[in-house]
């Protein structure tokens, strides 16, 4: 078995802009003669590798606590792809994953310097997909990202942005990212891993 951790280190992770950065306090240090180590941290929802709930861009949408965790933990496929990805692509994308593993195509994870386009965004809603995820801070194009966002958290397909696909090959990985449980949030951060059985 073979665990790829597809996550940003929180501290020094991507940030969409306009969004506040994490920041860390060092509250007590036992170098400073402090009887034990305890640090304070804060951070933006969105910040580094984290889901979005449809909350996030859609009204009465469900926020992160009212999400099964069934939409985070499952098979998935990570498809490799770069440039926008329009309705064509995302059709031949779902179609590789179901050809590996039914369970792998409800979650799909897209490799590379990829753009969701409209398109493509109601393809995947329309297949009924529980998650998709990529490795920019947002889905769609980082300066008019909104449509994308309703098309896809409308149909209640939640998101995972902000992973780090480098060292993992197209193919089907058993995905765990799990958010935190942020009751009322539109959306959390997570510690996402992919897991591969070692022919």
């Amino acid at each position: 078995m073979k665990i790829y951790d597809i996550s940003q280190e929180v501290f020094g992770c991507k940030v969409y802009p306009g969004d506040p950065s994490p920041e860390k306090t060092v509250l007590s240090s036992m170098e400073n003669g402090d009887l034990y180590n305890l640090t304070q941290f804060s951070m933006c929802a969105h910040n580094g590798t984290h889901i979005d709930a449809p909350f996030h861009f859609i009204k009465d949408g469900k926020t992160v606590d009212a999400v099964s965790l069934e939409a985070f933990v499952g098979m998935a496929y990570v498809a490799e792809h770069s440039g926008a990805v329009l309705a064509e692509d995302a059709l031949k994308i779902i179609e590789k994953a179901k050809k590996h593993s039914r369970e792998a195509e409800r979650r799909i994870l897209i490799k590379g310097n990829a753009e969701l386009s409209e398109q493509a965004a109601e393809v995947f809603a329309s297949s009924q997909i529980l998650l998709f995820g990529n490795e920019s801070q947002t889905v769609g194009p980082e300066n008019a990202p909104m449509k994308v966002h309703q098309i896809l958290l409308g149909a209640d397909v939640v998101l995972l942005e902000g992973i780090r696909l480098s060292d993992v090959q197209e193919g089907v990985y058993f995905l765990n990212a799990a958010p935190l449980d942020l009751s009322g949030a539109d959306g959390a951060p997570c510690r996402a891993i992919l897991i591969a059985a070692e022919g």
